[in-house]
């Protein structure tokens, strides 16, 4: 068994992600295969579960929840839960990023890794698509 921390999941889709306190890559959660109440599922909650290889890459199985969520006053400091971005201020925070940390790259190198780095924000959930 593994655990880790829930960093996202959606109640109405079923679905989210949870990072491995051994690292690696986040492992995905589909609600078929919690053992609790997919209501008590957000982010922080500590969960265990069974590591599966699938066509999509790593699968949580039998997940069980160990701990639930630190409020906001008992969250550690460094770890603020934050909420989804929409794709418009994801767009205008990493566009901000870059022009004030990098102000030689050109529009079209700016355009090209907002692009790359919406495809990870939506694949981890950070971004509403």
């Amino acid at each position: 068994m593994v655990t880790g921390k829930v960093i996202r999941f959606d109640e109405v889709r079923g679905y989210g992600f949870v990072a491995p306190d051994v690292g690696g890559e986040d492992v995905f959660i589909h609600v078929n295969d919690l053992t609790f109440d997919k209501r008590l599922v957000a982010p922080g909650v500590v969960v265990e579960f069974d590591l599966e290889d699938s066509d999509r890459g790593p699968k949580a199985s039998r997940v069980q929840m160990l701990r639930q969520s630190a409020t906001a006053d008992e969250q550690p400091p460094g770890e603020e839960l934050f909420g989804v971005l929409s794709a418009k201020e994801f767009h205008e925070t990493v566009t901000e990023a870059l022009l004030t940390s990098a102000p030689s790259m050109t529009a079209e190198q700016i355009l090209q890794v907002r692009q790359k780095l919406t495809q990870i924000a939506v694949r981890h959930g950070w971004v509403d698509a």
